[in-house]
C-alpha cells in the first residue's frame, strides 16, 4: 500500500493557475545522498530584519540582525541566477538533519538555500524551549523570512522571482502566514513576494479574518499519525486561501508521525500538543483565542492561552526515511512547478 495516504489539489477551482507541463529545473525524485556531499558548503550570514511580537506592530517593531546559512550551487552567477528556498526551522530550532541537510542537497541539484535561525539571532530574548515559544513569536519568523526574501533579491546569483519559503512545524506555520497578502503587506521589506510556500507538519490553529493572498501556490504535508496537526483545521485554512487567492495541495503520509525528517527514531512523545488552540487574527493584525477571547498581545496573554488549551500529552515524533523519500519527491514536483511559473 502506497505511503501517500491522501494527494489532492485544488489547482482546477482556480482558472489560470494550473501549471505548465515543462520546467526549465528538473529536480530528482531522487534526492542525494548527504553523507556523499562534499559541497558546496554553507556560508554564514547576516542580513536586516525586525522582531514584531504581533503583526499589528510590525511597522514599529525594534530592528534585529537576522542571521543564516546561505548554501550556493556552483554554478550560480550573476549570468546564470539560479532559483532559491528558504528554510525556516520548527520549535526546537535548527536541527541537522533537516535545514541544513535539505540545503545541501538542494545546492547540489542546483537550486539555492537560504537556512534561517530565528532563535539565534535573538538568543538575548529567550535560550530555554518554552522561553522561545514564548517570547520568539511565528510572526518573527515570518519577518525573518521575508528579510531572507529581501536579502536574496541583492544576490545577483539568485533569480529573486523565483524563491519559495519552506517551514518545518513552527516554522510550517509561519510559512503558512506568509502567504496572506495581509502579512506580505507588514512584513515584506522591498515589495518582494515568495513565488510558493511549503509547510511540513505545520499546526493548523489560526486562521485569517482577511483571507486574500499573494496569489502564490501553498504546499501542506503531514503524516496521519500525527496527532498535532488537525486535519479538519487545515482543510478550513486551506479553503480560506483558495478563496483568497492561492492555489492549494495537500498530501498527507500513512502512518507518519511528527518530524518524520527529524534526529530520532520513533515513536518518541515530546512536548505540549497545540492541535487543541483555536486562533483568529483579525484585520489589525491581533490574534485572538476563540475560546477565552484572549488577544495574544504580550508574552503574559500568549502564555495564559497556550497554557489553557494546549494538551498537556503532547504527541509523538518519529524519523521515517521511507517517508522523507517520498516528501522529497512530493517536494521537487512542487518547486519545479512553481519555478517553471514564477518569474
Amino acid at each position: 500500500m502506497t505511503r501517500r495516504l491522501i494527494s489532492f489539489a485544488l489547482l482546477a477551482l482556480l482558472p489560470g493557475l494550473a501549471y505548465p507541463a515543462a520546467a526549465e529545473l528538473r529536480l530528482p525524485s531522487l534526492w542525494p545522498d548527504p553523507a556523499s556531499l562534499n559541497g558546496p558548503a554553507g556560508k554564514a550570514i547576516t542580513f536586516p530584519s525586525r522582531s514584531p511580537f504581533t503583526l499589528a506592530e510590525a511597522a514599529d517593531a525594534p530592528a534585529e540582525e537576522a542571521v543564516g546559512e546561505l548554501f550556493l550551487p556552483q554554478d550560480a552567477s550573476p549570468d546564470n541566477p539560479v532559483p532559491a528556498v528558504v528554510l525556516l526551522h520548527g520549535a526546537g530550532g535548527v536541527i541537522s538533519t533537516r535545514g541544513p541537510t535539505y540545503a545541501l542537497q538542494l545546492a547540489n541539484l542546483g537550486v539555492a538555500a537560504l537556512v534561517v535561525d530565528s532563535f539565534a539571532a535573538r538568543r538575548d530574548r529567550a535560550v530555554g524551549f518554552v522561553e522561545r515559544l514564548l517570547e520568539i513569536t511565528e510572526v518573527m519568523l515570518v519577518a525573518d523570512a521575508y528579510a531572507a526574501l529581501a536579502y536574496l533579491d541583492s544576490r545577483p546569483e539568485i533569480d529573486a522571482g523565483r524563491v519559495v519559503l519552506t517551514g518545518f512545524s513552527y516554522g510550517g506555520m509561519a510559512s503558512t502566514f506568509a502567504a496572506y497578502a495581509q502579512v506580505a503587506e507588514a512584513l515584506a521589506l522591498n515589495g518582494r513576494r515568495f513565488a510558493g510556500h511549503v509547510a511540513f507538519y505545520a499546526p493548523c490553529i489560526a486562521r485569517f479574518t482577511r483571507t486574500e493572498t499573494t496569489g502564490a501556490p501553498l504546499l501542506m504535508l503531514w503524516g496521519d499519525g500525527d496527532a498535532i496537526v488537525d486535519p479538519e483545521r487545515c482543510a478550513e485554512i486551506a479553503e480560506d486561501l483558495q478563496i483568497g487567492g492561492s492555489s492549494v495541495e495537500k498530501i498527507v503520509y500513512e502512518g507518519a508521525l511528527h518530524q518524520w525528517d527529524g534526529r530520532f527514531a520513533g515513536p518518541r512523545q515530546i512536548g505540549r500538543n497545540l492541535a487543541p488552540c483555536d486562533y483568529r487574527v483579525d484585520e489589525a493584525g491581533i490574534a485572538w483565542d476563540r475560546s477565552t477571547f484572549l488577544p495574544l498581545l504580550n508574552r503574559m496573554l500568549r502564555q495564559t492561552s497556550l497554557g489553557l488549551c494546549t494538551d498537556s500529552e503532547g504527541y509523538m515524533i518519529g524519523r521515517d526515511d521511507a517517508v522523507r523519500a517520498l516528501s522529497n519527491a512530493d517536494l521537487a514536483t512542487f518547486l519545479e512547478r512553481v519555478f517553471a511559473t514564477a518569474r
